[in-house]
């Protein structure tokens, strides 16, 4: 990852919406949800719903498929360690053994 796609990917977050969106994917690991599902459960209209889906997308946190004449929509988990290990990865001023544990739980294991 580098910062432009950083930015990107915390850009799509810093809005209220689509942070409630993320949160409730995640909460929905790993079935997914419809757009319309998400919409229902936020209470926000669909075509509104359906730009804060893409720039989620865009932003490589949100990932979706089709089923039939349905998208679901599922939270990229892959996409969110890469953006936490991007911010983390130089931190502690130079102490890299302060972040361990941190690192330790966001790097994938095997």
């Amino acid at each position: 990852m580098d910062s432009d796609s950083a930015i990107v990917a915390l850009g799509a977050l810093a809005q209220a919406t689509r942070l409630d969106v993320f949160r409730l994917l995640v909460r929905h690991e790993p079935t997914g949800m419809a757009a319309g599902e998400i919409a229902r459960q936020l209470d926000v209209p669909q075509n509104t719903m359906s730009a804060h889906l893409g720039i989620l997308a865009r932003a490589g946190i949100v990932r979706s498929e089709r089923h039939s004449r349905s998208i679901i929509y599922r939270a990229d988990l892959d996409g969110l360690r890469t953006l936490m290990l991007f911010l983390v990865n130089d931190c502690c001023a130079g102490s890299p053994e302060l972040c361990a544990p941190l690192v330790a739980e966001l790097a994938p294991c095997c």
